[in-house]
C-alpha cells in the first residue's frame, strides 16, 4: 500500500466518505447550500480533497477535475501554497501536499490522545517481556518518544521518554520509514551520508535503503547498540488503512540478553500489540 507521510488525518476521513465517483465533491448532508457561494474557496477546498485522494496532483488534472481553466487552477494552487497548504515539485512540477496541512494532521492526532489509548497495551507488553517499553512517532527525519515504562530488571533499559533520536539510528524509526515508499526516503534524507550515534549506527541512505527493505519483508525492525552502547531493541509501526501512521512500539533490552531467539519471540508478540493498537485509528475523532 502506498502510504504518503504528509496525507493529513483530516483529508484521509474525508476520502473515506467520498463518493464513488470522485467528480462529486463531498457535501454535509446536514448543512444548508450557502446563501452566497464564493466559488473560489469552493475550488481551493477541492483542491485539498484532491490532494487527499492522490499523492500529487498535476495542473492539468486539477484543471480537468475542477472544469476551469489551467490559468484559473494555477492561481488557486499559488494561493494555496503560500498558506502553506500545498507544495510544488521544482523539478516535476506536480503538486503535494504542504506544511500547513501536515500541522492539522498533527493537531488531529492529539485529539485521538494516542498515549493514553496505548498505555494500557504498553503496561501488558512490559508485563509480559519484563523490558523497556516505548511508544514512538515519526517527526520528520527523527522519532520522538512519548511514552515510556521500563523494564522492573535491575540492568534494564532507561526511560527515552521526551527524548528526540535521528529515525535511521533506532529501530523504532527504520520501523516507521520502512512503511513509506523509497521516493519519501530519499526526500527525508537527501544525502547520501547519514549522521551516526554510534559507531554501529547506519552511516549512509543505500545501507538505510536495504535495511529498509528487509523490514518491509520480516515486519519488524530491530538494531543492536546503534543508538547507545550496550542497548538493542525490537520494533513495529502501528499500521493502519485510514490514516498514515507515523507511530511505533519499541521494546529496548540490555545487549547481553539479546539473541536471534529473543528477537523473534518479542516481534511475534509487538505484531499482536500493533495490530490491537491499529485500530485506535479507525476511530472518529
Amino acid at each position: 500500500m502506498r502510504v504518503a507521510i504528509l496525507l493529513p488525518v483530516i483529508v484521509m476521513q474525508l476520502i473515506a466518505a467520498y463518493n464513488s465517483d470522485m467528480q462529486k465533491p463531498i457535501i454535509d448532508p446536514d448543512s444548508q447550500s450557502p446563501q452566497y457561494p464564493i466559488a473560489s474557496v469552493d475550488n481551493a477546498l477541492r483542491l485539498i480533497l484532491l490532494l487527499g485522494e492522490r499523492s500529487e496532483v498535476r495542473l492539468t488534472d486539477a484543471s480537468a477535475y475542477l472544469g476551469v481553466a489551467s490559468s484559473t487552477a494555477h492561481r488557486l494552487f499559488a494561493m494555496l501554497q503560500y498558506r502553506g497548504f500545498v507544495r510544488q515539485d521544482p523539478h516535476t512540477k506536480v503538486y503535494q501536499s504542504g506544511a500547513a496541512l501536515t500541522n492539522i494532521a498533527f493537531s488531529l492526532l492529539n485529539k485521538l490522545d494516542v498515549r493514553t489509548r496505548a498505555r494500557p497495551i504498553l503496561e501488558r507488553l512490559n508485563d509480559q517481556v519484563q523490558e523497556t517499553v516505548h511508544l514512538g512517532v515519526l517527526d520528520g527525519s527523527m522519532v520522538r518518544f512519548v511514552d515510556a515504562i521500563e523494564s522492573p530488571r535491575p540492568v534494564r533499559v532507561a526511560s527515552r521518554m521526551g527524548k528526540s533520536m535521528y529515525a535511521h539510528c533506532t529501530s523504532t524509526g527504520r520501523a516507521i520509514l520502512a512503511q513509506l515508499p523509497d521516493s519519501e526516503i530519499f526526500k527525508l534524507y537527501p544525502n547520501e551520508v547519514l549522521p551516526q550515534m554510534t559507531e554501529h549506527s547506519i552511516s549512509s541512505r543505500e545501507t538505510l535503503l536495504e535495511e529498509l527493505g528487509r523490514i518491509r519483508q520480516r515486519g519488524y525492525a530491530s538494531q543492536r547498540e546503534e543508538s547507545e552502547e550496550g542497548v538493542s531493541s525490537v520494533s513495529v509501526a502501528i499500521t493502519s488503512n485510514l490514516i498514515p501512521s507515523r507511530f511505533g512500539i519499541n521494546i529496548s533490552l540490555p545487549t547481553s540478553r539479546m539473541s536471534n531467539s529473543r528477537i523473534k519471540e518479542i516481534a511475534t508478540v509487538l505484531a499482536m500489540a500493533s495490530e490491537e493498537m491499529s485500530s485506535f485509528f479507525g476511530l472518529e475523532l
